[in-house]
């Protein structure tokens, strides 16, 4: 309070209340690759002011995916895993059962965040998660994604379009870490990949996906809010027939 004029105190308006933004956290279940590629599409295009910010948490069948500028030759052995080629920047990255893998779908202006800071948090986030594991990680500035002892744990990708991000990280909890054997992850041939159970860490990856999310929800000072519904762009593909 301050004293008016006549010496009188002055009561000062109460400060609003800032409340921290919103975070959707959505489970996807096991989900083909396409369809839920093309669903975050869509919610790129139809994004408002309004949209909430979103993390889609989702489990693959084995499929390999080229970024926009990959070398083919970085994919050895496909065998009969399918291919495809997608939007995202990075080289061939492989996804599958046994791996956490988390869409980050935001408005980089809402976090005041750029693509490499937003790369940087990711990383963070990893690297602490699997810290709280008893797993000591780190990333690398060559390479983007999180290591163990030189070997890969877990991979990034992204793709920034009008200010607002698609696609994100995929961390192996007990994937078949063969498959990793028939490409060269971030383009370097040779370059090993690691798990957390080939690690000796027997953890589920729900435990593994909850405190990622928690650890990004975070950083971004967000309140994590879980929505039990697939999210209507998922819903809408699906229901769409395959060409």
């Amino acid at each position: 309070m301050q004293p008016g004029a006549h010496g009188a105190l002055r009561t000062q308006p109460p400060v609003p209340a800032v409340s921290p933004a919103i975070l959707q956290s959505r489970q996807l279940g096991l989900q083909p690759y396409l369809p839920v590629w093309r669903a975050m599409q869509l919610q790129l295009r139809e994004r408002g002011p309004a949209t909430p910010d979103a993390l889609w948490r989702v489990e693959h069948p084995p499929v390999f995916t080229l970024g926009r500028n990959a070398r083919p030759e970085h994919l050895v052995a496909p065998g009969a895993v399918p291919v495809v080629r997608v939007d995202r920047g990075g080289q061939v990255t492989f996804h599958g059962p046994g791996q956490v893998v988390l869409y980050l779908l935001l408005e980089l202006r809402r976090h005041r965040l750029g693509v490499r800071s937003l790369v940087d948090l990711l990383q963070d986030a990893v690297v602490a998660t699997l810290g709280s594991f008893g797993v000591a990680a780190y990333g690398r500035p060559d390479a983007p994604g999180v290591y163990v002892a030189g070997a890969k744990i877990a991979a990034l990708g992204l793709r920034i379009r009008s200010g607002c991000s698609m696609h994100g990280l995929a961390v192996n909890v007990a994937p078949q870490l063969e498959m990793f054997q028939r490409m060269d992850p971030c383009g370097y041939p040779g370059l090993a990949s690691t798990s957390l159970h080939r690690l000796g860490r027997r953890i589920d990856a729900d435990r593994v996906a909850s405190a990622l999310e928690a650890e990004i929800a975070a950083r971004l000072g967000c309140v994590r809010e879980p929505v039990p519904a697939l999210p209507g762009e998922l819903v809408r593909t699906l229901a769409r027939p395959e060409r």
